[in-house]
């Protein structure tokens, strides 16, 4: 159980498994938990990549679940990333399409400028 929000930490998202096997259970310490952390850092990056054409931003919060934060303030806790669009939707009050291609190529846009070292 969560100290801090009460909730149960049973077991984690498909989006936090690794390897083929899909979901993973909890690991709460040991050498995997390096490894797990580094993990979660890794997909908030890439979330964060595809939230910043939204205004919005996504913090890991406490290792278990995230806070999705628009720029006025206002957030809204996920405890998943299956969780995160809808939220993500609540927040800029509109359809949120991650597969849109004007979105996806703007994204492309801007890894060819971080490839080619412009800002």
């Amino acid at each position: 159980m969560c100290v801090l929000c009460g909730g149960f930490v049973v077991q984690e998202h498909w989006t936090e498994g690794r390897g083929s096997t899909g979901a993973a259970s909890v690991t709460v310490g040991g050498g995997a938990s390096r490894e797990r952390q580094r993990d979660r850092r890794d997909r908030t990056a890439m979330a964060n990549r595809i939230l910043a054409c939204y205004g919005l931003k996504l913090e890991d919060w406490n290792g278990s679940k995230y806070i999705v934060r628009d720029v006025k303030g206002s957030s809204e806790i996920v405890h998943d990333l299956g969780a995160l669009w809808p939220a993500v939707e609540k927040l800029i009050k509109k359809t949120a399409d991650p597969l849109d291609p004007a979105l996806i190529g703007r994204l492309q846009q801007q890894q060819q400028q971080q490839q080619s070292g412009r800002p």
